[in-house]
């Protein structure tokens, strides 16, 4: 996926649930995304599985009658994608801004607090080895 690539809100809502999972069929997607689905709903979600699979984020596995969809990029490299593009959109390509505003403008949870400076550490002691 280039990390120019847009995923819409409901193609990542379709996502969400295939990073949740091992692999779902367009029914199964359906269910999660619209409980009390419509046959309406069900082209919807198949549509969006066709949009996902032409940009090269969802495979379709078509060895089965009911083809089954895995997300072929990770959670974290979406993630990873959209930051550095708003990066380089908003702060010329760094992201020390960006997570500046974004710890200011939240306040952390004693948790996310340790798992940062715990990175950190481990992005400082990388750096002083090389």
């Amino acid at each position: 996926m280039d990390k120019t690539t847009r995923i819409s809100r409901t193609e990542l809502a379709i996502l969400n649930c295939l990073w949740d999972s091992d692999g779902a069929t367009i029914r199964e997607l359906t269910d999660q995304v619209y409980p009390d689905g419509t046959p309406t709903n069900y082209a919807t979600v198949q549509k969006l599985l066709d949009r996902l699979e032409e940009k090269g984020v969802v495979r379709r596995d078509r060895s089965s009658r009911a083809h089954r969809f895995r997300a072929i990029v990770s959670q974290e490299q979406y993630i990873g994608g959209r930051l550095q593009a708003l990066a380089d959109s908003v702060c010329g390509g760094s992201f020390t801004p960006l997570l500046t505003q974004l710890v200011r403008g939240k306040r952390l949870k004693k948790g996310d607090l340790d798992e940062l400076q715990a990175l950190l550490g481990k992005l400082s002691s990388r750096k002083k080895k090389s």
